[in-house]
Formats: C-alpha cells, sequence, structure tokens
C-alpha cells in the first residue's frame, strides 16, 4: 500500500456536492498529478464534514489545515502553496464572524467544540468507498470481539448496560428491544434497519449512509447475532441514491472479506444484508407500514401487539432499529457499555446528532452529548440566527414534534425533557424559527404535510387531520371564528387517541405545541383578522404614510400596478388591485410603507 506524505480530504457529501465538492475534489487530482505530486500526495473523497454552511469543506492531513467554501478555482493556490510550498492560504480559512479570526484547525471552530462525534467520528475523515480505510479506523474490531468473546445474551445485556435508546424517534430502550426478539422463538428472524428519514428539514442518516456506510452493517451484524437473524433488510428512501450506491458497495466489499455473509470470521454465524428502496412514502417510517412495504404490499400500518419482535417481516420475529442506532452500536462493543454511558445524562446515554436547518447561521449536522441546552445547540453550535434577527421558535422532532419558544431554550435536550415541554426528539431534525415566522402558518405547514402522508387507513387520522387542516387554512385567510381554537383542540385530542400508528397519533402535535406557546397569534387571525408577522397574505394590508417623498420607486416596483400618485406627492395603494407581495415596502428608501 502506497505511503503518501499528505492526504487532501475533499467533502462530497451531498451538500458540498451541491456547492461543487466533485468539481473540487477532480481539480485537485488534476492539479496534483500537473505538478508530480501523484506520488506523495492523495486526494481521498469523503463524506458529510457536517459543516454544510461553508462547504465544500477540504482538511489537508497531517496538519488538519481547514479550509471552507473552496471553489475549483482556489485549488491551484492550495497545491502551489500548501502541498509545495507548506503555506496556509488564509484566504480560505474559516474566519470566526465576531472577531474575524481565522481558524485553520477545524476543532477550534466553535461549531465543533461544543460536540462529541460517535456516530459522525469517521464522517468526513475517511473515504465512505473503502473498506480499508474503515478498518484502518478501528472497523470491524466491535464484531470481531463479539462474535470470538461474546454469547448473544451477554450482547443485549452490554446493549442494556449502555442505555442507548433508539434514535428514531420513540426512544425505546435498544437493549430491551434486542432482548424481546432475542427471546421469540422460532428458527428464522430478521433484522431491519429503518433508513426512511422523511422529516422536512432532517438529513442524519443520508448524510451516515453516504459517509459511514461500514458502521451501520457492523451494527446491523452485531444486532442480529444478538437476536438471532441470518437475514436482514436496509429500508431506504429512492431519494438518498448516493447513499443507496455506497451501501452496496459496503455490503459487497464486506462479503468480499468474510465480514457480511456465511460464516463470518470463520464462525457458525451467517449473515446477508439486502437494500430494499422505498418510494418516500413518511408512513413507510413506521415500522409496520416498511415491513409492509418490504414484503410488496402498500406501505400501512397494522394494529399492534402483536408487535414485530413477534410476528415481524413474512410473520417471522423481527428487530427494527433507525441508521442512527445502529451508527452507535460498533462504538459500545469497542468502548465498552460502561464508557458509552458517561456521556449523556441517566435517562438519555450517549450523543444525538442533530440536522440543522431553517432561519440559523451554521446549517449542517451536529453531534452532541444529551443533556446539552437548545440554546447551546443554535446560538453556540449553530451560530444564532441569521440577519441578528430575533430567536422566535424551534420545530423539533419534525411534523410529529412540536415548537419550543425562547423560554424554553435553556432546556436540556434529552427524551423526557422535551416530551415535558411539548416536544419530543423525534429523529433529530431541527428547524430554527425567527421573529418573522408566523406559528399559525408553521402549524399549517406540518399539518398540511402529515394530511398529504396519510395513508388513510384509519378515520381519526385520515378525516381528522383534514378537518384540523381547513380549519388552519380558514384562520389563514381570514375566515376564523370564535371557537375554532377549541375544535382545534377536541379534534387533536380525538385524533391522538384513536389514531392507529404513531404518524396519526402525533400528528396534532405542531398544532398543539403552537397553541400552547403562541395562542395569541391564533386570537390575533381570528379576533383582529391579522397576522402579526405579516406572512399571512389574506390578512396583511399596506399603507403609505406621509414619510412618503413622492419619489415613485414603489410604483415602479408594484407588478400588479396598484400604486399612484405624481411625483413629489403622497402615493396610495389601491388595495383591491394589491397582491401583498411586499416589493413596494421592501424597496422604498424612506421606509413610509407600512405593513398592517
Amino acid at each position: 500500500m502506497a505511503l503518501f506524505r499528505a492526504h487532501v480530504l475533499v467533502c462530497t457529501g451531498t451538500g458540498c456536492t451541491a456547492s461543487g465538492g466533485k468539481e473540487v475534489l477532480a481539480k485537485f487530482e488534476e492539479e496534483i498529478k500537473a505538478k508530480g505530486l501523484d506520488k506523495e500526495v492523495k486526494a481521498v473523497e469523503t463524506g458529510c464534514h457536517g459543516f454544510c454552511e461553508q462547504g465544500p469543506v477540504v482538511t489537508v492531513y497531517p496538519e488538519g489545515t481547514f479550509y471552507v467554501r473552496v471553489k475549483p478555482e482556489d485549488v491551484p493556490a492550495i497545491v502551489e502553496e500548501h502541498l509545495l510550498k507548506g503555506r496556509v492560504v488564509e484566504r480560505l480559512l474559516y474566519k470566526e464572524p465576531i472577531t474575524s479570526a481565522q481558524v485553520p484547525d477545524y476543532e477550534e471552530i466553535p461549531f465543533y467544540k461544543k460536540q462529541h462525534r460517535i456516530v459522525l467520528k469517521n464522517c468526513g475523515t475517511i473515504n465512505p468507498d473503502s473498506l480499508e480505510e474503515y478498518i484502518g479506523a478501528d472497523g470491524y474490531e466491535a464484531l470481531a470481539h463479539v462474535l470470538l468473546d461474546l454469547t448473544p445474551e451477554q450482547v443485549v445485556e452490554e446493549m442494556k448496560k449502555s442505555g442507548l435508546r433508539g434514535r428514531g424517534g420513540g426512544g425505546f430502550p435498544t437493549g430491551m428491544k434486542w432482548g424481546f426478539c432475542q427471546k421469540s422463538p422460532g428458527p428464522k428472524k430478521y433484522i431491519i434497519c429503518n433508513a426512511d428519514e422523511g422529516d422536512p428539514g432532517a438529513f442524519m442518516d443520508r448524510s451516515l449512509l453516504e459517509g459511514d456506510p461500514h458502521a451501520v452493517l457492523e451494527g446491523m451484524a452485531i444486532g442480529a447475532y444478538a437476536i438471532g437473524a441470518d437475514e436482514g433488510y436496509i429500508y431506504c428512501r429512492a431519494e438518498y441514491p448516493l447513499a443507496i450506491k455506497r451501501l452496496k458497495q459496503a455490503i459487497a466489499q464486506a462479503e468480499e472479506a468474510g465480514l457480511l455473509g456465511d460464516n463470518i470470521l470463520g464462525t457458525n454465524f451467517s449473515c446477508h444484508l439486502h437494500i430494499k428502496e422505498g418510494a418516500g412514502a413518511f408512513v413507510c417510517g413506521e415500522e409496520t407500514a416498511l415491513m409492509q412495504s418490504i414484503e410488496g404490499n402498500r406501505g400501512m400500518p397494522r394494529p399492534r401487539p402483536p408487535f414485530p419482535a413477534v410476528k415481524g417481516l413474512w410473520g417471522k420475529p423481527s428487530n427494527i432499529n433507525n441508521v442512527e442506532t445502529f451508527g452507535n452500536v460498533p462504538y459500545i462493543f469497542r468502548v465498552g457499555a460502561e464508557e458509552y454511558a458517561k456521556f449523556g445524562t441517566e435517562k438519555s446515554k450517549g450523543t444525538k446528532v442533530f440536522a440543522l436547518t431553517g432561519k440559523i447561521n451554521n446549517t449542517g449536522l451536529a453531534e452532541v452529548p444529551m443533556g446539552i441546552t437548545m440554546r447551546e445547540i443554535i446560538f453556540d453550535i449553530g451560530g444564532g440566527i441569521i440577519g441578528g434577527k430575533k430567536f422566535k421558535a424551534v420545530q423539533i422532532g419534525g411534523p410529529s414534534g412540536g415548537c419550543m419558544p425562547e423560554p424554553l431554550l435553556d432546556t436540556p435536550v434529552d427524551y423526557d425533557s422535551l416530551i415535558a415541554a411539548g416536544a419530543m426528539m423525534g429523529s433529530g431534525g431541527l428547524v430554527v424559527m425567527d421573529e418573522d415566522t408566523c406559528m399559525v402558518d408553521v402549524a399549517k405547514f406540518f399539518l398540511t404535510f402529515t394530511q398529504s402522508e396519510s395513508c388513510g387507513k384509519c378515520t381519526p387520522c385520515r378525516e381528522g387531520t383534514k378537518r384540523m387542516l381547513e380549519i388552519l387554512i380558514d384562520i389563514t385567510e381570514g375566515r376564523g371564528k370564535e371557537g375554532d381554537i377549541e375544535k382545534l383542540e377536541k379534534l387533536a385530542k380525538s385524533i391522538k387517541a384513536g389514531a392507529l400508528c404513531a404518524l396519526g397519533q402525533t400528528a396534532p402535535n405542531p398544532v398543539l405545541s403552537t397553541l400552547r406557546y403562541f395562542r395569541d397569534e391564533y386570537e390575533a387571525h381570528i379576533k383582529e383578522k391579522r397576522c402579526p408577522a405579516g406572512v399571512c397574505k389574506k390578512l396583511v394590508g399596506y399603507t403609505i404614510t406621509d414619510a412618503c417623498k413622492g419619489c415613485g420607486l414603489c410604483a415602479k416596483t408594484c407588478p400588479a400596478g396598484a400604486i399612484s400618485g405624481e411625483l413629489k406627492s403622497k402615493h396610495t395603494i389601491d388595495a383591491s388591485k394589491c397582491i401583498k407581495c411586499g416589493a413596494c415596502m421592501t424597496k422604498c428608501p424612506f421606509k413610509a410603507i407600512v405593513r398592517g
């Protein structure tokens, strides 16, 4: 194996690829060869490094120099100055926004300082297409330890000691779940990985599959050994082509190396893993609907019990965990359950990966210890709100979760604290909202999503969410009336109590949490026919005040021709023509146009 004096790691996760990461990688390969450095320097394709806002990111080792927002035209300078002359290209270093200080080492960047990367340890630091690099990062060491040193019963006990809870949203103890399936009688069992990540703004599972696919396979193999399964499925949505490509390659590599397939590592344990591409139905994230889809049926939930541990895929005992849950497993068996349990809180052990999206400066992926506060995630790691605007709320847990307002920013991020706050951990999507966000509109957005994704099997979800959505549409379009809030609350309680699966049971959560913390906004929409945030167009109007200088810029800007007036005289807006786009207010140099 060739030895190189330097490695140039280029992120080609989906986010960086969208920003030109592939072109940057190709340019490095071209320039390195052109300078005759191809025997000394290697350009390496990696998965997501997490700091998506600054992508494409490039790290040069052994120094660990971290370059951000690298374009193909920047590559010759890095090759010439850094790789040939040993001089850092300072203009491409990350600059801390407050001090403008340059930060050459990524571990000193505020975005990474409070993170603790367990699941994402290899993402951005190894080539996900290389089995050798995964093994070089202690890969498959845990599987070897489990197969050669532990019984299935000992594996389950170790998982229980770790305190790992399912990272897919439910938070059920993983070791307990494995134990149920292990004790179910039957010669045939299945291990299943839920990679049907469907929450708006969530990309944790996708990034792990793209950046470190072998970690998920190793975790699944350990789980299969624990429960007595010799076969398993990864259910991944077809919208993740790069993840599927890398999974297929990783499975083939592991089988060729004797790490998957028959008689793994010379033992009597065999495990064959397959990929099932899903069509992207949100309901297939529910485990019974997911199994229906694998079997070739329409993805619709079924009543429980019996639970999958008793009667699952094709009627056989089955265990389902999500991608991040399996990603934790190899680490637990490398360092031991007690060491893993040192992270997090008493009832929420380990770390959690969050996708930071919305009105936040540092969009990307962050892996933090359980128990960190929401304030630390949003302001210390996320860099605060875009444009210095005021924080208003954060939606956590996706369409099934809830909104948390500013007074709850110091809430510890753990399973129980979030539920007490009216939210939930979910799979880890965080959508941050600023002062210009209408919370009624937010509730309508998430309910529109869950209503359209309802499979229609049960009446409470099929009809109840539709009725709730109709009320929300009326409220945001000026047709809200007294009693609508009470109707929403009554419908929400009925749906939560009567829906068949978790999708329906949690669908009202965004409405209930916004009502809990932002009831005044609902009342303003209904009683005053006013949207305080100025988002709901049918409740918004624009007025030209006496500050108008008659420059005429607003009239020129208006796409509907709703503004008239003589030059140097106050202009007026014809409300019947106004389409309420706000272009006039944005363009007015005298701030003479107000919204109300």
